[in-house]
């Protein structure tokens, strides 16, 4: 008598397989917030006259003369929609920022991404122009990208946690919810990686008293979402603060 076949056990059931691949499509969607912000290139940056070109190799000197004399240059566009500020932001040249938000550029502009300054440099895990920018007044609350997230929710999905305290203290919302449904606490969980910069991401988030309750769109808590993943650090994390 031949033996039962139990190969069955180990295959995943259709609903599991569906699960598995609606989170997995949502992702993909979700890490284009970050990926589409687009840098100047080569070719781009070889082309830059005036404030732009300034801007770019943080000619500071040349940012308050050309600045002084034109304001409407401040908000000059590129083809990308990019002013000089997204250019010296793009190019972490700090104090090219300043000297560009000194002179009038506006921090709120948006790039054709739908990007503002503060997301740029939030997404590039650039801390000492975040401290400028935001020093300077730019706002940590902005609406911003196709997916109607903000420069927390960015910076939370790539486990900046640096950034994530930066954006707090400044008052960024901590429970904003973009289109997919999605929190800055949710983000930590579903695109990262379980490691210590999700982990402090998520401390930080929690200990500034984010939401643990909030779902996602098929009605999985952040605590569900790492149990899922099999983040054991920041299950442990989530349940003391009461997350169900």
């Amino acid at each position: 008598m031949s033996a039962p076949d139990r190969s069955h056990r180990n295959r995943p059931t259709a609903a599991r397989l569906l699960a598995a691949a609606t989170l997995a499509v949502a992702a993909t969607a979700a890490v284009a917030p970050a990926a589409a912000q687009v840098p100047p290139s080569a070719a781009e940056v070889q082309a830059y006259r005036g404030l732009h070109a300034a801007a770019q190799r943080g000619d500071v000197a040349t940012i308050r003369r050309l600045g002084a004399a034109d304001k409407a240059a401040l908000e000059a566009r590129d083809a990308h929609g990019r002013t000089p500020l997204h250019v010296a932001t793009f190019a972490r040249q700090a104090e090219a920022v300043r000297a560009l938000i000194q002179a009038g550029a506006d921090t709120a502009a948006f790039e054709s991404g739908r990007y503002d300054a503060v997301t740029i440099a939030a997404v590039a895990d650039d801390e000492k122009t975040l401290a400028v920018l935001l020093e300077l007044g730019a706002s940590a609350r902005l609406v911003t990208s196709r997916y109607d997230g903000t420069a927390l929710i960015a910076a939370a999905h790539l486990g900046h946690d640096g950034v994530v305290r930066r954006l707090i203290a400044a008052g960024a919302p901590l429970d904003h919810v973009n289109n997919l449904h999605w929190t800055a606490l949710i983000e930590a969980v579903v695109l990262g990686d379980g490691g210590p910069r999700h982990q402090a991401t998520v401390r930080a988030l929690l200990d500034a008293g984010a939401n643990t309750q909030l779902a996602d769109r098929s009605g999985r808590t952040p605590l569900q979402l790492a149990r899922s993943h099999g983040y054991a650090r920041i299950v442990q994390m989530l349940e003391a603060a009461g997350a169900r």
